[in-house]
């Protein structure tokens, strides 16, 4: 089960603003709520509010209330409704949203906090404050027009049990705790089958809140080649590749439409081998090809990870 926007349930097409309507299902960590919509001309604010229940006298409370404003200065206010009282705002200026532009705001509901993307893109985060299993229901008022909006109810994240396919770990002080996955880094594994054209490693994890960057490799341990070399630099937010072929390191390649991490978020990264080269996918979102440089591509069979993440899982198949 991998990040999926594509297949969406108890999706609601075109709904009446004010929306009120009932989370089916509860919200456990791994769940996404997609929504999809345009921002009027005339708009000078939204709300998504994740709702305790649809009460108007009191006012249910409201675990998130994600809040887009247009009239001064474009933001995104967050914050919580407990026993009608508000708390403190959290506000982020570098907002997304546009008037007579489109949107897809994706909320991913953590253990501790919610991780919102809109356009493909890592906007905020906001630490829970109101227990998740508490909301019921889905609220979205103002000036905006809702094409969609829809849910991935997935139970990934709480596997207890790492599924490691595929793969054999090499590190020695790995140790795995009882009901965590806990890899202690660096993460050295050797693939069960090489690699080669329609391969795929998947990695699962958490950037630290003050992580300055993070490796992967992929290696032929025969000869020590690094065949692909992806390393993430959250203090200059570059994100680089590159091969070490024969002892010595190749150019290095950065051109990237956006930088996909960022301190605190959870993400999925897809390594996708192809004929020609490979591809890399973050959170549901391409984010760059690297042709092969290293050509024997079944000679390549261990994963390295290192750097400033909390790893959660590791596949490949």
């Amino acid at each position: 089960m991998m990040l999926s926007l594509n297949n969406l349930q108890n999706v609601t097409y075109n709904p009446v603003i004010p929306y009120v309507g009932t989370i089916p299902e509860q919200l456990e960590p791994g769940t996404l709520i997609v929504i999809r919509g345009h921002v009027p001309c005339d708009s000078d604010r939204f709300q998504v509010d994740l709702q305790c229940g649809s009460s108007v006298k009191p006012r249910a409370d409201v675990a998130f209330h994600f809040n887009p404003r247009f009239k001064w200065s474009d933001c995104i206010v967050c914050n919580t409704l407990k026993n009608e009282k508000w708390g403190w705002e959290e506000i982020t200026y570098d907002t997304p949203f546009k008037k007579e532009k489109s949107f897809e705001i994706v909320i991913m509901v953590l253990k501790d906090k919610f991780q919102v993307a809109v356009n493909g893109k890592h906007i905020l985060l906001y630490a829970h404050r109101i227990s998740p299993g508490k909301i019921d229901t889905l609220g979205i008022y103002g000036k905006v027009n809702i094409h969609s909006v829809g849910f991935s109810f997935s139970s990934d994240l709480r596997s207890t049990q790492t599924s490691t396919l595929e793969l054999t770990e090499i590190s020695k002080e790995n140790v795995q705790k009882s009901g965590t996955s806990q890899f202690t880094l660096p993460f050295v594994a050797r693939l069960n089958s090489s690699m080669g054209p329609g391969r795929t490693v998947v990695i699962k994890g958490e950037v630290n809140t003050n992580a300055k960057g993070f490796n992967v490799d992929l290696i032929s341990g025969k000869s020590k080649d690094i065949a692909l070399h992806l390393n993430a630099r959250l203090n200059i937010k570059a994100f680089v590749r590159n091969s070490f072929l024969h002892e010595s390191w190749g150019e290095e390649e950065r051109n990237i439409t956006s930088f996909p991490f960022s301190p605190g978020m959870y993400f999925e990264m897809i390594i996708y081998c192809d004929v020609r080269e490979f591809k890399v996918a973050v959170n549901g979102v391409h984010s760059l090809e690297y042709k092969h440089r290293f050509k024997e591509l079944s000679n390549i069979d261990t994963l390295e990870i290192d750097g400033d993440i909390h790893l959660l899982e590791v596949r490949s198949w």
